[in-house]
């Protein structure tokens, strides 16, 4: 199956893969100097309150807190970075700036590697296993 996705929230090349992580993923299709801007996330805005509704009641999720009131949910989004997963020793960072969700390259990134990130505190409150392999794995999200 080929994912679809819209490159104009990119400022790398990636492509969308399986993950040995957690469904697919996106992988860098080009090498990546640390500090670099990876790409945007856009999405639903919602409260916090319903970012957490959405939480307990299940399913592939993608929310990102902008502020104490105001969330964003890229579960349908077509950002290719909505499918960053979650690694315990990522090589990218989310950026909440002025409304707007970046993605940062933490290292330099090699063609073909998997962009990760850390999603720290969830909504899942450890309740969710983590997969990610880093040998500093915490195993729960």
């Amino acid at each position: 199956m080929a994912l679809r996705f819209d490159p104009s929230h990119t400022d790398v090349a990636v492509a969308l893969k399986r993950s040995r992580i957690d469904g697919y993923g996106v992988f860098a299709g080009e090498a990546i100097a640390s500090g670099r801007r990876l790409g945007l996330l856009t999405g639903e805005s919602i409260t916090v309150a319903e970012a957490r509704r959405r939480a307990q009641a299940g399913g592939r999720l993608m929310l990102v807190e902008l502020s104490p009131a105001r969330a964003i949910d890229a579960s349908r989004s077509q950002d290719a970075m909505r499918f960053t997963n979650h690694s315990c020793a990522p090589n990218a960072r989310i950026q909440v700036e002025h409304g707007e969700i970046s993605f940062l390259a933490l290292r330099d990134i090699a063609t073909g590697e998997e962009l990760t990130v850390d999603y720290g505190l969830t909504h899942h409150d450890g309740r969710l296993a983590c997969h990610c392999g880093a040998p500093s794995c915490r195993h729960w999200l």
